[in-house]
């Protein structure tokens, strides 16, 4: 067998139990804090957004203690890209995204602070440990704040959608916590494999890691927002389908790149800030300015919805045009 061949079996194989064992992971989590009656909001803001993140979280740890930082940011920002302008892009698409909660509604100007926050950051050319340092409190300031909305709004649409998420899954107390053991052990060893697919991917066909990172490993690792997304505006979750976004890009804004400066701190590929970051801000301000200045009821149109999806394609295609 070929080394590309190999490498691609690699990250199929890894991504699928990437995404397995986030899965049971994350729902295990959900299912024991909804038993120690932990407020709907609280699960859906803090256990189901960290777990839509977990695996660009622990990609990005393994690619960062490997000296691959360049896969590492380039999950993070590819991911934030992808998520937006792919999965809230073709959610949108399926049915206009009605907003009707109030917590949905406030993470959208807090997700354009922490844009703009990384944007002064990352202005000098490199993410350094103090930048890793700053994310970090921010990150944490983030998770106090979700906990104090957790607590006042209770009752709010978000919950009744997230206790509808926990409700569908129907599994006994002993398994919910082999599967919580077994998930988060399943992750780490196939993010490993993940990683090594992927930098031995990028070697092989003479690319930039970052490059691997923007496009293939960032579509990856946001499989699990695109397939919670699709189903939760099917079942006419709409606020569960947007708060999946926003909660994955702050996660991954903070705890990912503050992760990458902590372990690895480095001078940022020109491409970031040039192309890559700018790109990202412009569809985060875009989704600030369909919800909250086009009119007066917030929501996501099917042609805003196409709109975005077009984007993603048009990024992609400058993405390789740039490798060729």
């Amino acid at each position: 067998m070929t080394p590309i061949f190999i490498s691609l079996l690699a990250m199929i194989s890894g991504l699928a139990l990437i995404l397995w064992s986030a899965d049971k992971f994350v729902g295990s989590a959900a299912v024991i804090a909804q038993t120690l009656k932990v407020p709907a909001v609280l699960i859906g803001m803090v256990i189901i957004g960290f777990g839509t993140s977990l695996p660009e979280i622990v990609i990005s740890s393994v690619a960062s203690s490997n000296g691959n930082a360049g896969l590492a940011l380039g999950n993070a920002y590819g991911s934030n890209i992808t998520n937006i302008a792919l999965v809230l892009g073709l959610t949108a698409c399926i049915a206009s995204i009605r907003i009707e909660s109030n917590i949905v509604r406030k993470e959208i100007p807090v997700l354009m602070s922490v844009t703009l926050l990384s944007a002064i950051l990352l202005m000098d050319g490199s993410l350094s440990r103090l930048d890793g340092v700053v994310l970090a409190i921010v990150f944490v300031g983030l998770i106090s704040w979700s906990i104090y909305q957790g607590f006042r709004f209770r009752q709010d649409s978000f919950a009744s959608d997230v206790r509808a998420e926990i409700g569908a899954r129907n599994q006994s107390t002993r398994l919910t916590y082999v599967l919580l053991v077994v998930g988060l052990m399943v992750l780490i060893a196939s993010s490993r494999l993940f990683v090594w697919g992927a930098v031995t991917l990028a070697t092989e066909f003479g690319v930039s890691d970052l490059v691997i990172g923007l496009t293939i490993v960032a579509l990856g690792t946001s499989l699990p927002e695109l397939a919670s997304s699709i189903m939760a505006i099917k079942k006419n979750e709409h606020d569960l389908a947007l708060g999946n976004i926003l909660g994955s890009n702050l996660f991954n804004s903070l705890a990912v790149v503050s992760i990458v400066g902590l372990i690895h701190p480095t001078n940022l590929p020109a491409e970031i800030l040039n192309r890559d970051f700018p790109f990202m801000a412009i569809l985060t301000i875009a989704i600030y300015t369909f919800c909250h200045l086009v009119r007066e009821s917030p929501r996501i149109t099917r042609i805003e919805g196409a709109l975005l999806v077009v984007s993603y394609f048009g990024f992609v295609g400058w993405v390789m045009y740039e490798v060729v």
